[in-house]
């Protein structure tokens, strides 16, 4: 048996991808928009509520990226009308802004 102290381990935080830029960030750097068992879009902003989530960095580059390439559809695995991806856009501006 050793008596070395036993040195401190860091606590591995979990990373996601962003699916505008692809690179891999901290969860807690990026927007989580949320497919629900219901089939409704929304942003999740504690990250936890139940259902198939995509990732996106806080940037209006990203969601436009994102956007353009229809990535927010595959990643959810359903279709998003125009006025939902409009009003998440309008959403993630003001929280980037405020």
């Amino acid at each position: 048996m050793s008596n070395a102290p036993k040195e401190k381990t860091k606590k591995k935080m979990p990373e996601r991808k962003c699916v505008g830029c692809n690179e891999r960030r901290s969860k807690s750097e990026l927007v989580r928009i949320l497919r629900t068992p219901e089939g409704e879009i929304l942003i999740d902003r504690t990250g936890k509520k139940s259902g198939r989530g995509a990732y996106l960095c806080r940037s209006s580059t990203c969601f436009a990226k994102a956007h353009r390439a229809r990535r927010l559809q595959t990643a959810l695995s359903c279709e998003i009308p125009d006025s939902v991806i409009d009003a998440i856009g309008k959403e993630l501006m003001q929280d980037h802004e405020g």
